[in-house]
């Protein structure tokens, strides 16, 4: 997404198992909690409108999150917040400040995600009927489904990304594709975690 505003040092934190933001990409989020709504009172008032998204880990945090914009909101009349975040870039938690508001808050560093800050990644070794194939065995298995034709027309990496974000990997293994180098890198990892689930672990050879 277009930014118009300087990255700052300090962003607030919403920590959510299971939930990566991948870049370039959005995410639909429910805040009903009171921390996380002054969390997205305080953040409406800035100008970057940041919030962190960021997984636990252990009994602390990952080392790496992806920073969204809150793009759109709305209040349900029981105040309840329904917001979309934008991803702007990856970072790396430096230090997690805490007392100074009852959601946290943290010291972080973008410079080792200036790729996230360009244009569209595109993945010259994407072979879609092969993983198109795989997806759907893979769906299969999980009761899931999902619009084909959309997926068909969907830019590599908006594909890929949708796809590391939706389909129900494991915390770690979501941690892993956000960490993804590269948009080549992400899509093999993805094959690789797809052809896991539908074979155990059994060494096969993964799509390239």
């Amino acid at each position: 997404m277009t930014r118009r505003f300087d990255l700052p040092d300090r962003i607030p934190l919403f920590p959510l198992p299971g939930a990566v933001l991948m870049p370039r990409a959005r995410i639909p989020l429910h805040i009903f909690e009171p921390r996380y709504l002054q969390m997205l009172e305080d953040a409406l008032k800035t100008e970057h409108r940041l919030i962190g998204m960021i997984q636990p880990e252990g009994d602390g945090l990952s080392a790496i999150g992806c920073a969204g914009r809150v793009v759109a909101f709305s209040e349900t009349d029981d105040g309840r917040m329904m917001i979309s975040l934008g991803a702007v870039s990856r970072f790396r938690l430096l230090e997690v400040e805490e007392g100074f508001a009852p959601y946290l808050r943290a010291q972080i560093d973008w410079t080792s995600f200036v790729r996230d800050l360009g244009g569209t990644e595109q993945d010259p070794g994407l072979d879609r009927k092969a993983l198109f194939a795989l997806l759907g065995r893979y769906m299969e298995t999980q009761d899931l489904s999902t619009d084909w034709d959309a997926a068909a027309g969907a830019e590599d990496e908006l594909l890929i990304n949708s796809l590391s974000m939706m389909l129900p990997f494991s915390t770690g293994d979501k941690q892993a594709l956000l960490e993804s180098p590269t948009l080549s890198d992400r899509r093999e990892l993805l094959v690789g975690l797809v052809e896991f689930a539908l074979h155990g672990g059994e060494n096969e050879e993964r799509l390239q």
